[in-house]
């Protein structure tokens, strides 16, 4: 494991050990042509009041390189952004098909060179798991700290990922990430839950 990724997987672990999740992560290796494997690490669950039950999946190996802006003319294999993305979910048993969504949201930065950031939005033109409603991502920021690396390598900043319909995602793209997350408050949806419904930006 290279230094940033043994660093991250340390820190992850060190976070959600003081949540109270103190177990080993179940760990599932995706690999995709042409990228190196992403591993999806799943936290849980969760102890503490009103998150009873929701796991973490979180994913190791986007931050391995910087993101490159594609407009650069020359890659740089130490400076720039670096991130990783860590979904939530309410549920009881691992959710067929939902590590690897978490994997395919971490290598869309080696795939189709996009930073990825708060307010993103990353289409999966699928289910993120098996029968889900779901078939995209809102990136925001976690509440995990961002991990601090070497110098001069950036930062690693930890990225929530909620799962959006496509009309959610719609919404999105013509009102905002705020207007969604607003509307979101306003109906009182619980993004942990994956039998919750869509609902739309106000």
């Amino acid at each position: 494991m290279t230094e940033p990724l043994a660093a991250v997987s340390d820190h992850l672990r060190a976070h959600f050990a003081s949540l109270g999740i103190d177990s080993e992560p179940d760990v599932a290796s995706v690999t995709f042509l042409g990228v190196e494997r992403i591993d999806v690490l799943r936290f849980g669950p969760d102890p503490r009041p009103g998150l009873e039950g929701v796991f973490h999946h979180a994913s190791l190996g986007c931050s391995r390189y910087p993101m490159a802006d594609p407009a650069a003319q020359i890659s740089d294999q130490l400076r720039g952004p670096r991130a990783e993305v860590v979904l939530s979910l309410l549920t009881a048993t691992p959710a067929p098909g939902l590590a690897r969504s978490v994997a395919v949201v971490a290598a869309t930065p080696a795939v189709e060179g996009v930073v990825l950031g708060p307010d993103a939005l990353v289409d999966l033109s699928g289910p993120l798991w098996t029968a889900a409603p779901f078939t995209a991502v809102l990136l925001g920021v976690s509440d995990i700290p961002e991990l601090a690396l070497t110098p001069p390598r950036d930062p690693v900043q930890f990225l929530s990922a909620v799962p959006i319909t496509q009309t959610e995602g719609a919404w999105v793209r013509l009102k905002g990430a705020q207007a969604m997350r607003q509307a979101w408050i306003d109906d009182r949806v619980d993004v942990l839950d994956p039998l919750r419904p869509a609902s739309s930006a106000h």
